[in-house]
């Protein structure tokens, strides 16, 4: 079997192009319009070319010329649409103009017709009444002629030294008589000692102050912050929720997109948070992965699909997939 080839929209940093890296795919095409993401990516896949614009602008006449193929030649068509809409974190609107994006990329596969798609989003969009859209999506997918299969997918059982879960949806075309499939789990989960073992720790650790400090002498452990001490200590609970706290002998939650203020996640010893050469480490980013620096790292981390978990799904579709296809 020749090289499979993947187009990826909304590339972000470039987690999953990673991934299918790591799996044998060649990248044809980047689509992202965030100029740092685009500079994170470029600093890393300097020779796949990128198309640095609003995906609605693409049509897929052009996509196809830049990427070198006629219709039906793709193998994968990958894309993580913005999921903030559908976030658990967030306010979860069922009419966030973010939650239309999808629209977009099934565009995309309608007019590129590749052998099969990958899309990953948050589990929020699957869970009470955002599933309707949820439905409605697997819906204009099947309508663009595949036959689809969503799972969620927790990236700690895939080498992923983090718990984070990940609605990943599969779709075949439909003349290719073969049904859609996920990976099975290949890893037990990795505790955060052994991630963070030998890693280099970057110069602009930022360490734990003020109230926050007093705080961490008293953390009763766990992932989540105690609201009845951390409410005494400070007055209120603002950043309570956005305030994580990291154990050596436990997995490591979800990294956020951001930090505020006091916010971020603390690592084991109390007295900082995170480095961003942890963070990789937590994400399966390898250590040499370039980010322009701290605050943009983190928000291209928070937003990207760890490269492990990528790597598994890529691996998987090409051999249960692609090979039996071709």
């Amino acid at each position: 079997m020749k090289q499979p080839t993947v187009i990826s929209t909304f590339a972000g940093c470039g987690g999953s192009s990673l991934g299918y890296k790591l799996a044998g795919f060649r990248e044809l095409l980047a689509v992202e319009w965030d100029n740092n993401a685009v500079e994170t990516f470029k600093m890393n896949f300097p020779d796949i070319p990128v198309y640095h614009d609003d995906i609605a602008k693409l049509s897929g006449a052009e996509c196809m010329k830049l990427a070198g193929i006629g219709t039906g030649e793709l193998d994968v068509l990958d894309g993580s649409p913005p999921c903030q809409g559908f976030s658990m974190a967030g306010k979860r609107k069922f009419n966030d103009p973010r939650n239309s994006l999808f629209r977009e990329f099934a565009r995309l596969l309608k007019e590129l017709q590749p052998h099969m798609f990958v899309m990953e989003n948050v589990t929020g969009m699957v869970k009470g009444y955002m599933k309707q859209t949820y439905l409605t999506i697997i819906a204009e997918l099947r309508a663009c002629g595949y036959r689809c299969k969503g799972e969620v997918l927790n990236a700690m059982y895939f080498n992923v030294p983090q718990s984070r879960e990940r609605v990943i949806i599969i779709g075949v075309r439909n003349d290719s008589r073969i049904d859609p499939g996920h990976p099975k789990p290949q890893s037990r989960p990795i505790l955060l000692k052994t991630a963070l073992c030998g890693v280099n720790n970057d110069a602009e650790n930022r360490f734990v102050k003020g109230f926050l400090a007093e705080y961490a002498e008293k953390h009763p452990g766990g992932w989540n912050t105690d609201n009845d001490i951390y409410k005494k200590i400070k007055g209120n609970l603002a950043g309570a929720i956005s305030t994580k706290w990291c154990e050596w002998d436990r997995v490591c939650g979800t990294l956020p997109k951001s930090e505020i203020s006091t916010t971020g996640i603390i690592h084991p010893d109390k007295n900082r948070y995170l480095s961003l050469s942890e963070m990789k480490r937590i994400t399966s980013f390898p250590d040499n992965f370039k980010f322009t620096d701290r605050h943009h790292g983190i928000e291209r981390i928070g937003n990207s699909v760890p490269p492990k978990l990528m790597q598994a799904i890529a691996g998987h579709i090409k051999t249960e997939i692609l090979e039996k296809i071709k």
